[in-house]
């Protein structure tokens, strides 16, 4: 499985990955999944929000249990964000037929649309709309960086735009989610676990810094006579380090786009989208704060017009404590197969500050996670790696969770 999907939208100049919602590669995933559903003998459905399902037993009969992740990639992102989740899912499927074991409730595995939001911005659009936490009226004012809106994206990729929005039905019949996933830190690593159980997701943001200044000559406008939005855009990265270091969280301007973007032209305008996560609102709080206040002050020393706008926001997620709980047990248990456990002899338990689909409907139903080591910690590069032996072992827990879920 790994070695079929390796190929599908990796970029041969960076080794990274492009799989953008909607987009060819993307549509090469899709049928990647549907024909390793249908290998196995299970019935596939594409849900209105472009999320898909391959069923094991009745759909309709409730109290399913789900696993899977996303395909889609951040730009130039590594093999294992997402993917390993979806391929883990069918590889524990596998297993459990090794056992033998009978199904005692429907099992299904899902693979959610736009996952990282490389493309119009917004993370996790596919199980947002399902859960209602974004509206279709909100989903069709969504553009790409050329201007394409989701609605033009979906029908040139053959789908209805039309159609999407909350699918309460569905999450009804839903008992448990359980989404594996490479670890995006080194917190297993340094433990010496090669499997982990979440415990929380930390609140998390994107805001979009709009910087206008007035484009001119970069060889004959004097410094002094400059209105150079870059400099006020500088001294905020800058102050957006500083204040994340301050509030123990994270913040980062990652993304930046530049008019009129000449080597020899002043811009007119600079627009950057600031990503910030904490452990805590407060935390997060004080961080979004302290970078706008920066902001503006820079920007008013420098006759900058500063426009801030909040992309998205995700409070923080609690896992399902019964469920979370459930799968220490499982995991814990000196007869399960999961060699998982670390020199505690228990799998431990970790926030993280990564978003997820599991974080999205975790208000919809019970849900859980667990992670695989990351022996760097890198994420979202092509430098992300997850080892064969902990991945393997990572099959064996997500399998062990799902025979207890779904078969006794």
């Amino acid at each position: 499985m790994w070695r079929s999907l390796r190929p599908l939208g990796r970029s041969a100049a960076s080794g990274g990955y492009r799989r953008y919602a909607w987009t060819d590669a993307d549509a090469d995933c899709r049928l990647w999944f549907r024909m390793q559903a249908e290998a196995r003998r299970l019935d596939v459905e594409t849900d209105r929000n472009g999320n898909q399902w391959a069923w094991l037993g009745d759909p309709t009969a409730g109290d399913a249990v789900v696993t899977g992740s996303h395909l889609d990639s951040v730009p130039d992102g590594g093999a294992f964000d997402g993917p390993l989740g979806v391929v883990s899912s069918f590889a524990a499927l596998d297993e459990l037929r090794s056992r033998g074991v009978s199904f005692k409730r429907p099992l299904a595995i899902v693979n959610f649309g736009d996952e990282e939001g490389a493309r119009f911005g917004l993370a996790c659009v596919g199980s947002r709309l399902t859960a209602g936490r974004l509206t279709k009226e909100q989903a069709h004012e969504l553009r790409d960086g050329d201007g394409t809106s989701l609605p033009q994206a979906m029908e040139a990729a053959g789908y209805d735009p039309d159609a999407i929005g909350p699918d309460p039905e569905r999450l009804a019949r839903i008992g448990a989610f359980v989404e594996l996933h490479v670890e995006q830190g080194r917190a297993l690593d340094l433990s010496g676990d090669a499997v982990g159980i979440a415990s929380a997701i930390w609140p998390h943001g994107r805001w979009r810094y709009d910087f206008a200044g007035e484009a001119n000559h970069a060889g004959t406008t004097r410094l002094v006579d400059r209105r150079d939005p870059m400099l006020t855009y500088a001294e905020t990265v800058l102050a957006a380090r500083r204040e994340a270091e301050l509030a123990g969280a994270v913040a980062t301007f990652g993304k930046i786009a530049v008019e009129p973007n000449g080597v020899n032209a002043i811009p007119s305008l600079v627009r950057g989208w600031l990503d910030a996560r904490a452990a805590d609102q407060d935390a997060l709080d004080a961080v979004v704060a302290g970078v706008e206040t920066a902001a503006r002050d820079y920007a008013d020393r420098h006759g900058i017009d500063l426009t801030v706008v909040r992309e998205s926001f995700t409070p923080v997620v609690d896992f399902s404590h019964a469920l979370r709980d459930e799968l220490s047990r499982i995991l814990g248990d000196p007869a399960a197969a999961t060699g998982s456990t670390g020199p505690s002899g228990k799998v431990p338990v970790l926030g993280t500050g990564a978003g997820h689909d599991a974080g999205i409907l975790s208000e919809s139903i019970p849900t859980a996670m667990l992670f695989v080591r990351n022996p760097t910690g890198v994420s979202h590069s092509p430098a992300e790696f997850a080892a064969e032996d902990d991945c393997l072992a990572g099959v064996r827990a997500l399998a062990d969770v799902l025979e207890e879920l779904a078969c006794r």
